[in-house]
This record gives structure tokens, sequence and C-alpha cells, in this order.
């Protein structure tokens, strides 16, 4: 099989690395948006998933353990939201308590991930592609 060469940027190597996290700070930032993202990020992720360079996963699998956490969280929230919600006082006091925990979970660490991200010495790199004939 024939193989060409490709490059493949710093720039497009932190891109990639920055796609998951924002998008989950940004989803869980506008709540209704969450559910879009639950069916994006499945395919951010496994588009970054087998990067060329290994940083990318790193940062990729963090993100995703945290925002795939707190989704399931949330399953079992709304599972039983009956009972929860006479716990803080109503179905609003559990949907903004839900919220900030859910902005408390995601944001900080991702501007921390991003943080990290952008001090990271990213290179270029030449990564060999199969061509098909």
């Amino acid at each position: 099989m024939k193989t060409v060469e490709k490059l493949v940027s710093a720039s497009q190597c932190r891109r990639s690395a920055q796609m998951f996290i924002l998008g989950s700070m940004l989803a869980v930032a506008v709540f209704p948006l969450i559910m879009v993202w639950i069916a994006a990020s499945i395919f951010v992720y496994a588009s970054a998933a087998h990067h060329p360079d290994h940083r990318v996963g790193e940062f990729q699998r963090w993100a995703g353990y945290r925002f795939y956490g707190l989704v399931g969280t949330l399953v079992v929230t709304l599972n039983f939201s009956g009972e929860m919600k006479a716990w803080v006082g109503g179905g609003v006091n559990l949907l903004l308590a839900v919220w900030a925990l859910s902005l408390l979970v995601v944001v900080p660490l991702g501007i921390w991930d991003l943080i990290r991200i952008s001090r990271e010495n990213w290179q270029d790199m030449l990564v060999e592609v199969p061509v098909h004939e």
C-alpha cells in the first residue's frame, strides 16, 4: 500500500485539543444546548481520540470524564427529580442547583485545561497516510 506524508500543523493540534473542552463549556453555560452537545461531542471526541499527537487524546480524555460523568449524573437526577425537588424546595431550585453544579464541574477545570493547552509547546508533525488507488 502506498503512503503519503501529510503535515499536521501545531495550530491544528492545539485546536483539536481545545474543541471538546470549548464545546462542553458552552453546552453547560447555555444549558439547553447540552442535549445537542451530547450527540455532537461523540463525533468530536472520536475524531480526536486517535490523533497523531498523544497530548490531544490526553486533554480529550479528561474533558470527556468530566462531561460524560456530568451527563450520567444528570440522568440519575432527572430520574429521581420527583423526590429530589422536595429536598431543595421545588423544581426551579433543583434546576438551578443542577445547573450550578454543572458549571462548577465543567467550567473551572475546562478553563484550567485551556490555559495548559495554550502553554504546551505544540509542534508541526508529519504523518504517513495510506493512499488508496
